[in-house]
């Protein structure tokens, strides 16, 4: 194992690696202060620890830092630091597919690794940023890095919650899965007194805290489904099962996740669940898809569709006779 003076030149040589392109031998023995002797057996570490240190020999040759199969870590000097904390956490509300989710991921493994002075200027410029946020809720970026190692590290959480009715209670759950629908984040997690898998909004949660009781992973729903359903059907007082005369993935190109659970039905149909306060506004959705559709579920909604039908009907007859 190299000592402690080697480690340090070896830490030198990559971050020289990481500024340009291309460095002679003589160049890195100059800036390291060895010989190039050295230089070789400092790129060998390098390579040993898994950095692809290419070398071209002759004129126009030189040490370069290529691309390997696997992603080593990344060597930061403190702006860079900073600049990718703060990056990250803007990303981490953001609406690019994918982007959130993964920006909290490497926020939270940046974070347990930056210096606390380090951290402090990151939250300094993040409080000074401001962005067109488009309807998005903000939540609390350090519950969301709580939250987030603790799905890592299979740890229970406790935390203040308030319902939809602004009922106060602590909870206890084991964090499976963080969900980003593009205004919201959800927890997905196990409900240890209720005994179930739940949802939780973010930004209705508060004091998280990640316990040191680790669990064991029990049979889960699919995170994402779970929260769809949660949010586009379970919170309304009317629940409209619908089959439609379209293909599941043309639906779902009109009709935002966060509305309604499209599932494929035989013959190259679907059927949509949907809720509401008023299964009328629904009905009318539906039918301004321009698909043909049968109301499933339930019995009351099938009478309104016929009573909305006859309406649009009459209008219509209105509408030609007075043209």
């Amino acid at each position: 194992m190299p000592e402690t003076g080697t480690t340090q030149r070896v830490l030198r040589l990559l971050a020289l690696l990481q500024q340009r392109p291309v460095w002679t031998g003589p160049e890195l023995a100059g800036r390291l202060g060895v010989t190039a002797r050295s230089v070789r057996r400092d790129v060998d570490r390098l390579r040993d620890l898994g950095y692809p240190v290419n070398a071209a020999p002759g004129r126009g040759g030189g040490y370069r830092l290529g691309a390997g199969k696997a992603l080593p870590p990344l060597l930061l000097d403190d702006e860079e630091a900073i600049a990718t904390a703060v990056s990250l956490r803007l990303a981490a509300g953001g609406t690019v597919t994918g982007a959130s989710e993964a920006a909290v991921r490497t926020l939270a493994k940046l974070d347990q690794v930056l210096p606390g002075r380090l951290r402090a200027e990151v939250r300094a410029l993040q409080g000074a940023i401001a962005t067109l946020d488009g309807g998005r809720v903000e939540v609390d970026a350090d519950a969301l890095l709580v939250l987030a190692r603790a799905c890592r590290d299979r740890l229970r959480v406790e935390f203040g919650y308030a319902d939809r009715t602004g009922s106060a209670s602590v909870r206890r759950a084991e964090p499976y899965r963080l969900v980003a629908t593009g205004r919201r984040w959800y927890l997905v997690a196990y409900d240890l007194d209720r005994a179930d898998w739940r949802t939780f909004r973010l930004d209705r949660l508060h004091d998280a805290r990640a316990t040191t009781f680790r669990y064991r992973p029990r049979d889960h729903p699919d995170p994402v489904a779970l929260v769809q359903r949660s949010i586009s059907v379970a919170p309304y007082p009317h629940r409209v099962r619908i089959l439609l005369h379209a293909d599941a993935a043309t639906v779902r190109g009109r009709v935002p996740a966060t509305v309604a659970v499209v599932e494929p039905a035989e013959e190259g149909r679907c059927v949509l669940s949907a809720g509401g306060a008023d299964p009328a506004f629904v009905l009318l959705h539906v039918a301004l898809l321009g698909f043909a559709f049968e109301v499933l579920e339930p019995e009351e909604v099938r009478g309104l569709a016929a009573e909305l039908g006859r309406r649009l009907v009459a209008a219509g007859a209105v509408a030609e006779s007075s043209a």
